[in-house]
């Protein structure tokens, strides 16, 4: 029973770790806006693979308004994008 019990935990350790670094999905794109007051920010991205999304220039939401500090208008960003209570949202910005 404890060799069951200890490959269970092994199975769920894993999907977690593998769940966690398909979550990091950085995406490269260029900054053409930032919305302060409304918390939006407006980037030419590249494909975004993990929400199937052709490259295009859009609106994104912020999920955190200190991620608006690691951007300027014309810089190429690295980010994170995902659908947050309908919402395409980032969540990352390198």
């Amino acid at each position: 029973m404890k060799f069951v019990i200890k490959i269970a935990l092994i199975a769920v350790a894993a999907a977690a770790i593998s769940t966690a670094s398909m979550a990091a999905e950085f995406t490269k794109g260029e900054v053409k806006k930032i919305d302060l007051k409304q918390k939006k920010i407006t980037i030419k991205h590249e494909e975004l693979k993990k929400l199937e999304m052709p490259a295009m220039t859009m609106v994104f939401v912020i999920s955190d308004e200190a991620l608006l500090s690691k951007a300027k208008k014309g810089q190429t960003i690295e980010f994170v994008a995902e659908k947050v209570n309908g919402k395409l949202t980032v969540i990352d910005i390198k």
